[in-house]
């Protein structure tokens, strides 16, 4: 029996918990409440690899950038969807559409990094993700949640980071959606267990022993109550599917998407802070209807029943959830039946959580690039005159408003090798809040 004996039982489950998992209790309202008044808590669905608006959320049917895309009339009046998305329509009244949100950068991984915390990536800063941010300033009570307050759900290349607020506010990663967490059990039997945590116990103190000061600062022995903590608290159970009905899961959809979904939702009815669900395969290059075809086989039921599942349960107007990638795809198909990286103009839908509802903002280019309809702006990319939408939204502006709704100052600072840096240089868009 030795110590890294007990790190892979132990230490092992608390890998990604972070000291945000260990931080003092806030005087908030308990995990299980219900309504507006409930704490606030954020879900992103994340479209890794930059979902086309045209076959999403912004097609142009008929027209020479729409493609093979069909559109059809949703619960919101005026607003048309794809076809692909039959149950989304039937939901989307309660949230917005935003179709005109902007970025300059065209990258995977540049693009992931500016959208998933409002800045371009640069040299002298490690910027936190949006999710990070909410889970730091927004902690969990330990002794009601005791599972991580921050969690990414499937897989992914850049996962949600704390970046310079601390690695302990990364989220704790879950590649396989609804299936037993590894690591989260002991393998051995209680009186075993007990033996090495006792163990462990007399080798942590000989080594605090005249290092109090150093003990204390990496948070060893917060980590590891914690894990324990987490071990034995019936919470894990959000992680599995276990007692949901085959009726509910069946609308999610039996996807690793699908799943997550459902998860995100048993995790945030649990008291968690932050969650971030991955539906990866956007980046279509080639084939892009027959690709988004298959993305929204798995994007359309889950996300439908999503929210549907977040109202019945009156979690809706205590939880944001925003639909997003990295950009959107450019309006001219090329050569091998593809779209192209885009981030002159997206889309996403957002929503909950304090946000208004049936939205839709902006408009963007009808004719595709260069050839521009009236009130459209335009501006050069390379050699190539690009259509800027109407009304466009800037990715900052949008998570200062869901900071803003979640309780939290944008110009909130943290701080990277002692400059302040703010949470979000953008401003909050006021007619997106409910009441402003």
């Amino acid at each position: 029996m030795t110590p890294e004996i007990t790190r892979r039982t132990v230490l092992q489950a608390a890998a990604g918990f972070g000291l945000s998992f260990a931080l003092p209790a806030l005087e908030s309202r308990a995990a299980n409440q219900r309504g507006p008044e409930r704490e606030k808590s954020l879900i992103v669905l994340w479209m890794n690899g930059g979902p086309s608006q045209l076959e999403t959320w912004d097609p142009h049917a008929g027209s020479k950038t729409g493609g093979q895309a069909t559109a059809i009339k949703t619960n919101l009046p005026g607003l048309e969807i794809s076809s692909m998305y039959p149950q989304v329509a039937e939901q989307i009244g309660e949230l917005n559409v935003i179709r005109s949100l902007v970025s300059d950068e065209g990258d995977h991984e540049r693009g992931t990094y500016f959208v998933k915390t409002g800045y371009r990536p640069l040299p002298t800063v490690i910027h936190p993700s949006m999710s990070a941010i909410v889970t730091c300033e927004k902690p969990v009570d330990p002794k009601e949640v005791q599972i991580p307050a921050h969690v990414s759900l499937g897989g992914g290349q850049f996962p949600a980071r704390g970046g310079s607020l601390g690695s302990q506010y990364d989220a704790f990663r879950v590649y396989d959606p609804g299936q037993e967490l590894t690591n989260s059990r002991s393998p051995v039997q209680d009186e075993r267990q007990e033996r090495r945590l006792a163990t462990l116990e007399v080798v942590s103190k000989a080594f605090a022993k005249g290092r109090r000061v150093q003990t204390d600062r990496t948070g060893h022995q917060l980590t590891v109550e914690r894990a324990l903590a987490m071990m034995s608290s019936e919470q894990l159970k959000a992680f599995k599917l276990d007692g949901e009905s085959g009726h509910l899961k069946a609308a999610y959809g039996d996807s690793s998407f699908g799943r997550g979904c459902l998860v995100a939702r048993r995790l945030i009815e649990n008291g968690v802070r932050a969650v971030e669900v991955s539906l990866n395969g956007w980046d279509t290059h080639i084939s892009n209807h027959e690709g988004c075809q298959t993305q929204a086989r798995s994007l359309d039921g889950a996300f439908a029943t999503l929210i549907s599942d977040l109202k019945q349960r009156d979690l809706l107007d205590s939880t944001i959830v925003l639909c997003i990638g990295e950009f959107g795809r450019t309006p001219e198909v090329n050569n091998a039946g593809g779209r192209d990286h885009w981030p002159h103009w997206f889309s996403c839908v957002v929503g909950g959580g304090g946000f208004n509802k049936g939205m839709i903002i902006g408009e963007s280019d009808p004719l595709g690039i260069g050839e521009l309809g009236p009130g459209i702006k335009s501006k050069k990319v390379g050699n190539k005159l690009v259509g800027q939408p109407k009304d466009p939204i800037k990715v900052p502006d949008l998570y200062a408003t869901i900071y803003s709704l979640l309780g939290i100052d944008p110009k909130g600072e943290f701080y990277f090798k002692s400059r302040p840096v703010p949470y979000s240089d953008g401003t909050a868009v006021k007619r997106l809040i409910a009441n402003a």
